[in-house]
């Protein structure tokens, strides 16, 4: 038997100390069980998110000298780590074997991720197959490329993640060189559904090369915007034999399995499973991912503004259930010491709740009493710290000032924008001052649909420090409020589930509401998969949902239409969205995902063509 082992580790770019802590900590609980073959995370020493720094030199040699500090720590063990190598003026990412505390040689990466949210060819170069140079560190040679390793009944290869992803990969040659062990090391960020198609990866690989195949992921929110899941799998010969508990608060996770290599006929018993719905994975990544951004900024709790509507109350709960998924995983002195919060002296989940989150109802004469009571029940139930006040002196204020420099009054039938576009960004100087108050995090509200078509208030809405859900559309935070309400057992959501979205800025009888002034949000979220996802034409993006009678083909051609027209307006607005987390298969961060040019000619003659159709 051969004891296999995969960790996840929740490492920071550039956090030479904390990460070293990890990796350290990994390696000695792998001893402590016996563990013979440890596989790491992908460049798990510097942080897979260095981003432009990779381009340097320096990071490599600091990347050598944190190296130099694993090795001692290897005895009587073989561990795979990731790690940036400047070889021969060009740069690598790559996996280090250390057996025993001697290095053994160098795994290159040979297919570099470069769409979505991944730019690795901008840093590195791609390995060869089948390619092994010389490399010389410290006065010692070693393999670089893509090596093999044979150890007794063992003969193990490599991939690391996007190496395994490809039609043409390593494994394929790996097979026919009868490797029976396949170690992948990866920097695999969070999606939705995204582990049922990686758990089927390394199923299938086991089977189709006839091995034993472990995979390790890196863990958290490790530089801002991507979430790693911390997902560990080891399958063998077709079938998965050990599985971890992924998006952990933990900061360190070690899995493992024994495997009979000369023995080709064992069975294991199936790992447990865990709920993978969409929903909870929504639940999981998001509090995972505001915890290790709250921390890792060194700030001292969340600023919101609660309007009582569905996106603010879902960033609500995802905060409130952050506290208490931490405190149930690392218990009260943990999850506070870890997040520099020490100096919350309660155990109570609803005070610690208070001591960190802080919401604001900043009301207008344009606002309800019901969206008021939506918001003060929320925040009480929660635990949140509630305010709440009027701001039509401030908006008063400036309006007055317009209209004596232009010297007439703005009405709403020629100046509707201007007057909902004063209310929002009104709000935002006085909840800033909160956030600055308390050294706090402001969140931001917008969601994916409002980016689409740039329904949000620059400088208002959008005005933060970070924004949670901007990578969702509407229609799904619609049904996951609904969602948790009954499984999380939040009765106050009863009252934002009962309402229209409406951004509440226009006066109550005109009865404003979001899908009014836009289109339908389930329509946005088709017509958004073909035209932002998978880049298509007004006329395709027509073609193919006319078919699927969601609507009347001319209601279709104008929901279409005003899409199209929205999107390229509002280029500007995208760029200036707060950071956001990653969480659907695409978002339309330009800075992340979806590139699109700030001036254009707006789909003029696409939008004529649809339209005569």
């Amino acid at each position: 038997m051969t004891k296999l082992a995969g960790a996840t580790l929740n490492q920071t770019a550039l956090n030479w100390e904390g990460n070293h802590k990890h990796i350290a900590e990994a390696i000695k609980t792998a001893q402590k069980n016996k563990v013979e073959i440890l596989c790491l995370p992908e460049l798990c020493i510097t942080g897979y998110g260095c981003e432009d720094l990779f381009l340097g030199n320096w990071i490599y040699d600091r990347a050598l000298q944190e190296l130099e500090k694993v090795r001692p720590l290897c005895t009587d063990i073989i561990v795979a780590i990731g790690l940036p190598i400047k070889f021969e003026g060009r740069n690598y990412n790559t996996t280090c074997i250390i057996k025993d505390t001697e290095i053994l040689g160098f795994y290159v990466k040979q297919n570099l991720a470069n769409d979505g949210v991944h730019y690795e060819p901008r840093w590195f170069t791609p390995g060869i197959s089948e390619k092994v140079d010389k490399i010389t560190i410290n006065d010692k040679t070693y393999d670089f490329g893509d090596i093999v390793l044979e150890f007794g009944d063992i003969k193990m290869g490599f991939e690391i993640c996007e190496d395994a992803w490809r039609e043409v990969r390593p494994a394929c040659k790996l097979y026919e060189k009868g490797v029976n062990l396949i170690l992948n090391p990866s920097a695999s960020h969070f999606a939705f559904d995204k582990t049922i198609a990686r758990e089927e990866l390394v199923v299938t690989s086991s089977k189709n090369f006839h091995c034993t195949y472990l995979y390790a992921n890196l863990l958290g929110n490790e530089a801002g915007r991507m979430i790693y899941d911390g997902e560990i799998l080891i399958a063998r010969h077709g079938t998965l034999i050990q599985r971890n508990n992924w998006l952990s608060f933990q900061d360190v996770e070690l899995i493992y399995a024994d495997v009979d290599f000369s023995n080709e006929n064992e069975t294991y018993p199936a790992p447990s499973e865990y709920a993978r719905d969409k929903n909870t994975e929504f639940l999981k990544a998001e509090t995972l991912a505001l915890y290790d951004y709250l921390r890792k900024s060194r700030s001292k709790g969340f600023i919101l503004s609660l309007s009582g509507g569905a996106d603010s109350s879902s960033i609500a709960v995802l905060v409130a259930e952050m506290v208490r998924r931490g405190v149930a995983e690392l218990g009260v002195d943990l999850f506070l010491s870890k997040a520099g919060l020490s100096s919350i002296d309660s155990r109570d989940i609803n005070e610690i709740v208070s001591a960190i989150f802080t919401c604001a109802y900043q009301g207008t004469v344009n606002s309800s009493e019901d969206t008021f009571n939506s918001a003060k029940e929320l925040a009480s139930q929660l635990g949140a710290t509630f305010y709440h006040w009027l701001i039509d002196e401030e908006v008063s204020s400036y309006t007055k000032k317009i209209e004596k420099a232009i010297d007439r009054p703005l009405t709403w039938e020629q100046d509707d924008i201007t007057l909902q576009n004063i209310q929002a960004r009104a709000r935002s100087p006085i909840i800033w001052m909160l956030a600055n108050i308390n050294n706090a995090l402001l969140l931001t509200t917008s969601n994916r649909s409002e980016g689409d078509v740039g329904y949000a208030t620059m400088d208002g809405d959008t005005s933060g420090s970070i924004s949670p859900i901007a990578a969702v559309d509407k229609h799904f935070i619609i049904g996951w409020l609904k969602w948790a309400e009954q499984e999380l057992g939040y009765s106050a959501l009863s009252h934002v589930n009962s309402l229209q979205p409406s951004a509440e800025l226009r006066p109550l009888e005109n009865k404003q509401t979001d899908e009014t002034d836009l289109m339908p949000y389930h329509i946005i979220v088709e017509i958004e998969k073909l035209a932002i996802k998978e880049h298509q034409s007004p006329l395709e993006v027509f073609k193919a949902l006319s078919l699927l009678n969601l609507e009347t083909d001319d209601l279709l051609k104008q929901h279409i239409t005003r899409f199209y027209t929205l999107w390229a307006r509002n280029q500007w607005k995208r760029e200036r969205i707060a950071p956001s987390f990653h969480v659907d298969d695409f978002n339309v961060d330009p800075r992340t995902w979806c590139r699109f040019p700030i001036l254009s000619g707006s789909f003029k003659e696409e939008l004529e063509a649809l339209n005569n159709y």
